[in-house]
């Protein structure tokens, strides 16, 4: 059973850091690429950052530029995503998705999805 399990969400204020893992099981996990994507209530999903798994090279959208930082451990299936200096406008549930071999900013090419985890930053 193909299974991507978010954590590491919670509430924290607003320049505070948060780190975010993707643990995955159920298929081989170098062959897939691995984005976060958020939903904020009210406004369409967008993509936050995505590593890819032929040659690691990692992707940011512009307004988490210089703030995230998306990892990989291969060794234990799991992707993580560490923010810092968050702001209010980071709230959102955030989901991570596993695509095969190569990034994508759009959800619906993304094969396998997780519950997702709330991430609140107050002001």
């Amino acid at each position: 059973e193909v299974q991507l399990v978010e954590s590491g969400g919670g509430l924290v204020q607003h320049g505070g850091s948060l780190r975010l893992s993707c643990a995955a099981s159920g298929f081989t996990f170098d062959d897939y690429a691995i984005g976060w994507f958020r939903q904020a209530p009210g406004k369409e999903r967008e993509g936050v950052s995505c590593i890819s798994s032929s040659d690691s090279t990692t992707y940011y959208t512009d307004s988490v530029k210089g703030r995230f930082t998306i990892s990989s451990d291969n060794a234990k299936n799991t992707v993580y995503l560490q923010m810092n200096s968050l702001k209010p406008e980071d709230t959102a549930v955030y989901y991570c998705a596993a695509v095969f071999v190569h990034c994508s900013w759009y959800g619906q090419d993304f094969d396998y999805w997780g519950q997702g985890t709330q991430v609140t930053v107050s002001s």
